[in-house]
């Protein structure tokens, strides 16, 4: 059996394609600015405060292949591509806890901070998203039992996320990735993988993605990653550059209506604004949901919207 053939079973998926080079994109993960929201973009060389223009988008925090900042671009009109979907393999694990850490002090293995935004198809940030991660252990093993190296969060008001965990090890067949699940309020989930640049096993992994690429830096014994994901979601920009989320709307004989912001609030005990606790019950629309994770409510975050926060019961 030949290298390219040694995939573990795990993580196959149908018609996958190797590609002609491991980093086969332009120059390598620094080209990926190319296809992903240059709109507005530029680094921020310290710091996790997102910059903004004129009070609107926030800027992706890649750097250029010099290690300087990259140019501003005044149009999102560049051809930016939504994220592309990859194999969920069979390791996903619904109900992860909410947090934005995966480790303790004394986790092994070399830390890792992966940060970045989830922007629409204006290249503006949604507030709000749903990222739930899951990967392997140093020793490229998945906790099939409990919830270790497996947690969700939600993007801020500036569309932003940072994850903290390890560099995840290695197993049969697979170059080194970590598995997210990415979802709008009231939107499609999107399923993807994150890749490392210069792994030895990028060219051998047939799942494997070069549009997927991280950009990963060395920062005394850890990394820091980043990748910004583009989702399928429309979005009209607003006078001051703020993101709208365009509804989804399902014609009717009488008139269209949207399936999230509503303009009345559907009948039930459901309130954004409202803490709530693991295992309380709300009803919405007519609906009874019992809370997963607890969390304080916002619009967008209605029960139907986020199935991580609520069950139906």
């Amino acid at each position: 059996m030949s290298p390219t053939d040694a995939r573990d079973p795990r993580d196959t998926v149908p018609g996958a394609a190797t590609p002609a080079h491991p980093d086969a994109r332009g120059h390598g993960p620094a080209d990926r600015r190319i296809s992903r929201k240059t709109v507005l973009k530029a680094a921020v060389l310290a710091g996790a405060t997102p910059l903004l223009l004129g009070g609107g988008a926030a800027l992706a925090r890649d750097l250029g292949p010099g290690g300087g900042p990259l140019d501003l671009t005044p149009e999102c009109d560049d051809g930016d591509h939504p994220t592309i979907e990859q194999t969920e393999g069979p390791y996903f694990k619904p109900n992860s806890p909410l947090r934005t850490s995966l480790v303790t002090a004394g986790t092994p293995g070399t830390p890792l901070t992966v940060s970045g935004y989830v922007f629409g198809r204006a290249c503006l940030p949604i507030a709000g998203a749903l990222l739930d991660f899951w990967q392997a252990d140093v020793n490229g093993n998945y906790d099939n039992v409990g919830f270790t190296f497996r947690g969700h969060q939600f993007t801020n008001a500036q569309g932003a996320f940072s994850l903290t965990t390890i560099v995840p090890g290695l197993y049969p067949g697979r170059t080194r990735h970590i598995h997210v699940k990415v979802q709008a309020p009231g939107r499609p989930i999107l399923t993807t993988q994150l890749y490392f640049p210069g792994e030895p096993r990028n060219s051998t992994d047939t799942i494997y993605d070069p549009a997927l690429l991280m950009t990963v830096q060395q920062v005394g014994s850890g990394k820091l990653g980043s990748f910004d994901f583009v989702l399928d979601v429309p979005q009209t920009p607003s006078p001051s550059g703020s993101p709208s989320v365009t509804p989804t709307v399902t014609p009717t004989s009488a008139s269209p209506r949207p399936t999230q912001s509503p303009t009345s609030q559907p009948s039930g005990s459901w309130r954004a604004g409202t803490t709530y606790a693991a295992g309380d019950r709300v009803t919405y629309g007519g609906v009874t949901y019992r809370c997963l994770q607890g969390h304080t409510a916002m619009t967008g975050w209605e029960p139907p919207n986020v199935p991580a926060l609520w069950q139906r019961s």
